[in-house]
Formats: structure tokens, C-alpha cells, sequence
């Protein structure tokens, strides 16, 4: 999915990947907790990426402040069932905005507004995978984070 622009609805958005991760969670028989939800819901507020702390700043606005290990726990469950993306270049995540069907998506860093995107290219990422396999080399995951400049930015 690409950039947004200054009219995209976030709350629709949000509510979107809420009903994906509730129905996903339903299908393999897995509970989004509430803790989950709201950690999910956090890092959904914006298309920006947001450290782990920050996570827990957002949280502790609204009441309790959340131990680290229960948001940590949190965000390993919404990465292994491909709800958030990690940006590894930064720490951070940032909320995966549709469902890939499995496969891996590259990820597009504006270093003018830190708005993220997500790009399709299985074929990239087979092709990556094939040559490190011709290399020798076993991957286990791909990660492929391009930094520049969106539409909005590059003016």
C-alpha cells in the first residue's frame, strides 16, 4: 500500500486492521487480548513508525502504564501473525496495512516526514532468496527497507 495522503481516514483505517487481526485470531484459534488490541490500536494511530516506548507513553496517557515485558509479548504476537511490520533500520513498527496472503513486503521509509508504506514485490524478495540460496546461504527471513522520499516530500 502506498503513502497517504493529507485526507486519509485513520480511525477507518484502524478500525480495518482491528476486524482483520479479531478475524484472524478467530480462524487460528488465538486471542487478541486486550492488551494486544491496544497495542495494535497504538502503533495504528499513525503511519509513522513508533518505538516500543512510545508505545507505552500512548498507553499510560490513557491509564495504567504498561510493563515493558507485557508490550514486548505484545508485539512479538502481532509480528508472528503479520499484523505489524518491525522496522529493524530503527527499532520500531509500524502497522502492516493490508494482508500480503503470506508473503513479505519491502518497506518505504520518507526521511522527510518518517511517514512508512508497504510494497508488494514477491518477485524481489524470490529472487533475493534464490541468489542467497545459490549462494550457500540458508535465509530464514528477508528484510528490505528502502529510504528516501515520498510524493509529498520530495517537492
Amino acid at each position: 500500500m502506498g503513502f497517504h495522503g493529507p485526507h486519509h481516514d485513520h480511525g477507518q483505517c484502524t478500525g480495518e486492521l482491528i476486524a482483520r487481526a479479531e478475524a484472524m485470531c478467530a480462524a487460528r484459534k488465538t486471542r487478541l487480548t486486550p492488551q494486544r488490541r491496544d497495542v495494535l490500536a497504538r502503533i495504528a494511530e499513525t503511519h509513522s513508525v513508533v518505538g516500543a516506548y512510545d508505545i507505552i507513553e500512548r498507553m499510560a496517557s490513557g491509564g495504567e502504564r504498561p510493563a515493558p515485558i507485557t508490550v514486548y509479548r505484545a508485539l512479538d504476537f502481532l509480528l508472528e501473525n503479520g499484523l505489524i511490520h518491525k522496522i529493524e533500520s530503527r527499532s520500531a513498527y509500524v502497522a502492516c496495512s493490508h494482508d500480503h496472503g503470506g508473503t513479505q513486503a519491502a518497506i518505504l521509509i520518507c526521511d522527510g516526514c518518517d511517514s512508512v508504506a508497504e510494497l508488494d514485490a514477491p518477485d524481489a524478495f524470490r529472487n533475493l532468496l534464490a541468489a542467497a540460496r545459490i549462494q550457500g546461504f540458508v535465509p530464514r527471513r528477508a528484510v528490505v527497507e528502502v529510504v528516501g522520499r515520498c510524493g509529498a516530500c520530495k517537492v
